[in-house]
């Protein structure tokens, strides 16, 4: 039994703590703020990716006008070639198919491609007199009225064929100043010339044209007027193809750069930066492909020797009658080919 005075002191409880640990005041909240801060970056990134990708297009619209026409007429530099959709700086090229439609019920077979369809017989237009190249001029010119190009577009009869100039004007452009970009409506304007393309025989020329404004870069490896306009002549190519024009429709693509003006007296002029279809005739088509082909016909030094492979008595005998013939003369060595031996042998006699 306890006594009297312990009653109020039954059991005594001491606690004593561990101390005061290293981590105590942390816990676990810097996990927290660190999820939080990785959120923020990856949103940040996100931004920047968006901003990357609408530069291309920002830059476009603020440098040219809705017409097509630059603001800034520019120091030299050529703005990138768009190839992918608005919004995007990965160019998308078309899937692969077979076929000539694209329609949902077409017939495919085992191998999963569409049956083989029979082409269908286009009689082919040839335009060679005066009467069909008028013609031809009145359904282009028809087709630019379609879209607003009708004073951008001029067509003339010549000797070898049909002469269209579609040109720039100081309210609406051909191509996005300084580079080989079409603008929608001259884009659109050849899409619609390719199908009346495609029905025609003859053979095209498509020359590209620019002004005589010159490029800050003037060196030989620089881009110039020759290599813009021999750019916008294979983009007006391109696009003629894309409207079923015949590949083989074009015999020659050119560039030009501003050794062509049709107005001389203004640099900058509109109408010097140009794109020519020229619709040859057959008989003039034949002459520009023999200029580059192997060809038909030799020219004919004299009546009897010719440039190809002169005849070793034919060539004793316009020696003799280049010498007097008094002199005496070594026998003369075999012809080669080139038409070159008659001149550096006739100085040794």
């Amino acid at each position: 039994m306890l006594k009297p005075h312990d009653k109020g002191h039954d059991q005594t409880i001491v606690k004593r703590g561990g101390g005061k640990h290293k981590h105590d005041d942390h816990g676990g909240a810097w996990k927290v703020a660190f999820a939080d801060f990785c959120l923020a970056l990856m949103c940040l990134f996100l931004v920047l990716w968006l901003m990357a990708a609408r530069n291309t297009e920002s830059l476009e619209q603020i440098l040219t006008e809705a017409n097509g026409a630059k603001t800034d007429q520019g120091k030299g530099v050529m703005p990138q070639q768009v190839g992918g959709p608005r919004g995007s700086l990965i160019d998308r090229y078309p899937m692969p198919h077979f076929g000539t439609s694209d329609a949902p019920g077409e017939k495919t077979n085992a191998q999963g491609e569409p049956d083989p369809v029979p082409p269908l017989k286009q009689d082919k237009v040839k335009y060679e007199s005066q009467a069909d190249l008028a013609a031809l001029s009145k359904a282009l010119t028809k087709m630019s009225a379609e879209f607003g190009l009708t004073s951008n577009l001029e067509a003339i009869i010549t000797p070898y064929g049909l002469r269209v100039m579609l040109h720039d004007t100081d309210r609406q452009g051909m191509f996005v100043r300084g580079s080989a970009v079409p603008t929608d409506k001259f884009s659109a304007l050849l899409r619609k010339m390719g199908p009346l393309f495609k029905k025609m025989e003859n053979q095209m020329l498509i020359v590209g044209h620019t002004d005589s404004l010159q490029y800050a870069d003037t060196s030989y490896a620089a881009f110039s007027n020759w290599t813009l306009s021999s750019n916008r002549a294979m983009s007006a190519r391109a696009q003629l193809l894309a409207g079923t024009m015949n590949p083989e429709s074009v015999l020659q693509v050119v560039g030009m750069a501003d050794r062509a003006p049709l107005d001389t007296k203004r640099v900058d002029a509109g109408v010097n930066r140009r794109i020519e279809l020229l619709i040859l005739t057959t008989t003039q088509a034949k002459i520009i492909a023999a200029m580059f082909g192997m060809p038909d016909n030799s020219v004919p030094l004299t009546d009897e020797i010719h440039t190809a492979l002169p005849d070793r008595g034919l060539l004793e005998k316009l020696r003799d009658s280049l010498g007097g013939g008094g002199a005496q003369r070594q026998p003369a060595p075999e012809p080669r080919r080139g038409g070159n031996n008659s001149g550096n042998n006739s100085g040794n006699n």
